[in-house]
């Protein structure tokens, strides 16, 4: 038996699938447990968001020294934050730069960094943080993470446009990905017709999973619960709608590499803008831990995973090629016939990604602010020890 068949994680690449991690701190970047994971379990990206940082900050003693002297230094919460992510940031690109530097890794060694939750509205904000961080970390491998609202799609394009990878973030349906699709071309053509290269311009489209599900679950078991001519149809769906919406939106992406404008673009050496399971993290009890990653094993996609489903993985994932193995029911077709609009329930969940984010980098701020001021009333021999 052969190591890539003992590890399923290491097996999953072997369907096409490259497996990232959703999670940064600064120990794992130290320590040699982020070269472990690549080493042994052929772990191929990193993901981070605002969440992350602040239980990675908050929540440990790791940076309470660089704290201490940015603080010092006369920088604000904000730029502390901004010192602190940049740090790590920078540490894991450089430690996954041998597999962006491999040309048979194709897209991947990369690590994202999103911008400020408090820009998901402005545009202008977004493009001009992004093009700060992707010139401060100074990596190649570096992937700025935007989020996919009505102001994010124009700032996706103009990104995409001056050079910087992107990971859209925050996209809960198919007409969604299409728009962040249709973005991406179109920051590479403009890209083009400016005289510019698209090689080795990457970008991910990360569409969130499990949320889905938490969300229309309740409805559809309500519906079933209720009797009458659509009870059982409703029961059918249940737990059914995060997969089909990811499968539907593998056939647009499908489509969009097959077509003409895509091939166009190809030619100047482009590379398609894969998608991205994020959130997959069961968060019902009722469901198998690995419902998120198995269903979802195919060519040209990324999964990024968070700790605890890539241990469970490790121990009993059984990687097979079933993204494109078709459900044996319309799901998507069935909730139009239950009246269940999609789109508004993607609108729904946007907005509470929007909080998921800007409440926890609140916390991060207070916490920094705290912990600022704290290190400018000190004494200064203490500072020192």
């Amino acid at each position: 038996m052969t190591t890539a068949s003992m590890n399923p994680l290491r097996a999953v690449h072997g369907f096409g699938q490259s497996i990232w991690l959703d999670y940064i701190r600064r120990n794992i970047l130290h320590n040699g447990e982020l070269q472990r994971l690549v080493d042994e379990d052929g772990l191929r990206g990193v993901t981070s968001n605002p969440a992350i940082f602040e239980k990675a900050i908050a929540g440990s003693q790791d940076y309470a020294a660089d704290i201490r002297t940015l603080a010092r230094q006369g920088h604000s919460a904000e730029q502390i934050y901004a010192a602190l992510a940049v740090a790590d940031v920078q540490r894991a690109c450089d430690l996954l730069r041998p597999l962006y530097d491999q040309p048979d890794y194709g897209a991947d060694g990369y690590v994202s960094l999103e911008v400020s939750p408090a820009l998901i509205h402005d545009t202008a904000g977004t493009v001009a943080e992004g093009l700060h961080y992707w010139r401060t970390v100074d990596r190649p491998n570096l992937m700025i993470k935007v989020p996919a609202t009505a102001a994010g799609l124009p700032a996706i394009r103009q990104l995409i446009a001056a050079g910087v990878n992107v990971n859209v973030t925050l996209i809960f349906s198919v007409e969604r990905y299409r728009a962040v699709a249709k973005a991406y071309q179109a920051g590479l053509e403009d890209r083009v017709q400016m005289g510019q290269h698209v090689q080795r311009l990457d970008s991910v489209a990360s569409f969130f999973l499990s949320r889905i599900d938490v969300l229309l679950d309740p409805q559809l078991e309500q519906l079933a619960a209720a009797g009458g001519p659509n009870a059982e149809l409703a029961g059918q769906l249940v737990g059914q709608v995060a997969i089909a919406s990811a499968k539907e939106a593998y056939q647009v992406y499908r489509e969009i590499v097959a077509g003409p404008r895509w091939q166009t673009l190809q030619a100047y050496g482009a590379r398609p803008q894969r998608l991205l399971w994020a959130s997959t993290g069961n968060k019902n009890p009722r469901y198998d831990d690995l419902k998120y990653v198995e269903a979802l094993i195919g060519p040209d996609t990324v999964n990024t995973i968070p700790v605890e489903t890539l241990d469970l993985y490790r121990a009993k994932g059984q990687p097979a090629a079933r993204l494109a193995e078709p459900l044996p029911l319309d799901v998507l077709d069935g909730l139009r016939q239950l009246g269940i609009d999609l789109e508004a329930a993607a609108q729904q969940l946007e907005r509470e990604g929007e909080q998921k984010f800007t409440e926890p980098f609140g916390k991060l701020l207070a916490v920094l602010e705290a912990q600022r001021q704290q290190a400018l009333a000190e004494p200064e021999n203490q500072m020192a020890g």
